[in-house]
């Protein structure tokens, strides 16, 4: 399964290639905003992201340390 922020790259680059489509000066801009807005979109939620992988990845060496300490 793809990562959400993957999703979000896509569609900023739809708009990206919108942008380049458009011939009048207001829909490029649109497309532009689309972009930027897609674009930190992505930056969000590659943070979340990694931030809720290290968190899963200390919680599960915490759960290891405990497990390891018990049985010694």
């Amino acid at each position: 399964m793809t990562a959400q922020h993957e999703f979000y790259r896509e569609r900023a680059a739809e708009a990206r290639a919108g942008a380049s489509a458009a011939t009048l000066a207001n829909v490029r801009d649109r497309w532009l905003r689309s972009e930027v807005t897609w674009s930190e979109m992505a930056d969000r939620s590659a943070r979340a992201e990694k931030v809720r992988n290290k968190l899963i990845a200390d919680k599960a060496s915490e759960r290891a340390a405990l497990k390891a300490a018990s049985q010694a």
